[in-house]
């Protein structure tokens, strides 16, 4: 039987990486019949590894899955649903955080960061937030809250992630991610701002020496972060609407600009760009570059025309524009390939999994990133997963048939599975009998 081509970049060796970290978690509690903390992590990594719909599968009576949970993710005891929850309500979601920088870390080991340098040496890092929860009722310590003017309250979860993309790969990488705290403040902005800043140190201290270009969205157009950003050495490519950056777009329209235009096929790009401008009055010393684009799609129909900004610290020039549209324009891969894949392929992002009274709800969201984060390695760096993934045609139908063999058929590796879903070798599987309980 064939043997994973890189053995540490495909699912067993993924897992042993998050294993190893979470073994590292202090277990406080006590009592010979509680669940080991281990045992309840690993198993919310299979929870959205294998993409159940709910937590109460874990308690269905089948031999099939106990056995499997141990030898494919390491769970020596299955914790049932509410034990899983309690056990993992009080921990520090950040220590979650451990498991993923190791996933990175093997990332840089393998190489495979090196197909995803992009300017320079730099990684570009797609930044930006999103909510997984919302309710009127239910609510921990930890959730925003908005008071509406009718006297109702919605308690809310939201996070910023941070995520490795490039223009010519789907695949992406999260890096980090930065729960939004009650304590941020009540509006977008001031939320959105204290959770940027912390996330953009807790970024550079876990990963001191890695160069980096940041896109981000206009939100964070200001004297702050790109103070900051700079305090840090990452560089950044940051959308830029005139309406928020009046002060700019005037020193802009008056200096004397460069003008190149690109026209490829259907497609014709009027660039516009000036360097050393004053970002605004309270930072006049602030000085970025801003490269302004209008796009003509020629259609059947009738031209499609667009328009594009962004300010960056990287110089303007015409070897580097089409770099900087592309690296922009690359930030809404944390949408699509990330927010949208989460929400709408088998993850349940936006499913409320469990909420806890502390941090339950934030460390399922750890769980899933983590979840995510190995599947996207394996999209790039796993041969029996592509093959696996080519012949069932669909991630949701190769999500399907990996539930089925879990939950009916002994398994005693992972290349028994990927061989049977991708290469259509049978390989002889004991089939886990069901009592009849009616």
């Amino acid at each position: 039987m064939k043997s994973f081509v890189r053995k540490h970049l495909c699912l067993p060796g993924l897992l042993a990486c998050v294993r190893s970290q979470y073994q590292k978690i202090p277990d406080l509690a006590t009592g010979s019949g509680r669940h080991r903390l281990l045992d309840c992590l690993m198993s919310g990594v299979a929870l959205f590894g294998l993409k159940y719909p709910s937590l109460l599968q874990f308690d269905e009576d089948s031999g099939a899955i106990a056995h499997n949970l141990k030898q494919l993710y390491g769970v020596n005891r299955v914790p049932s649903d509410t034990s899983f929850r309690e056990r993992l309500d009080p921990i520090e979601s950040v220590t979650l955080q451990r498991g993923m920088n190791r996933i990175i870390t093997q990332l840089q080991r393998g190489k495979v960061l090196e197909c995803y340098r992009y300017f320079e040496g730099h990684l570009l890092v797609a930044i930006d937030g999103t909510g997984y929860f919302s309710s009127h009722e239910i609510h921990c310590e930890n959730c925003c809250v908005k008071n509406h003017r009718d006297g109702s309250k919605t308690y809310y979860h939201q996070m910023l992630s941070a995520v490795i993309v490039h223009p010519d790969y789907s695949p992406v990488f999260p890096l980090l991610l930065e729960p939004i705290l009650k304590q941020d403040g009540a509006k977008k902005n001031d939320c959105e701002h204290s959770a940027l800043k912390r996330l953009l140190v807790n970024l550079r201290k876990a990963h001191p020496h890695m160069k980096l270009i940041v896109t981000l969205d206009g939100l964070y157009a200001d004297g702050v972060i790109i103070q900051l950003l700079k305090s840090l050495d990452i560089r950044f490519i940051i959308t830029a609407k005139e309406t928020d950056l009046k002060y700019c777009y005037e020193f802009f329209h008056a200096s004397k600009k460069e003008t190149h235009t690109i026209e490829r096929g259907a497609y014709s790009r009027q660039f516009s760009f000036s360097n050393q401008l004053p970002l605004n009055a309270t930072y006049p010393a602030c000085n970025i570059n801003l490269m302004y684009l209008e796009e003509t799609i020629q259609k059947k129909k009738k031209p499609l025309f667009q328009k594009w900004a962004w300010i960056t610290d990287i110089t303007l020039q015409r070897s580097t524009i089409d770099i900087i549209m592309k690296g922009g324009r690359a930030r809404w891969h944390i949408e699509n390939e990330t927010f949208n894949t989460l929400k709408n392929q088998g993850y349940q992002f936006d499913h409320n999994f469990g909420h806890g009274y502390q941090n339950l709800s934030v460390v399922m969201a750890y769980l899933m990133f983590t979840a995510f984060l190995i599947d996207q390695v394996q999209a790039f760096c796993c041969k029996q997963f592509k093959a696996a993934l080519k012949t069932q045609k669909r991630l949701t139908y190769l999500w399907e048939r990996m539930r089925g063999y879990f939950f009916l058929f002994i398994i005693d590796g992972w290349e028994d599975l990927y061989t049977i879903l991708g290469e259509g070798r049978q390989v002889p599987l004991k089939p886990c009998l069901r009592p009849d309980t009616s």
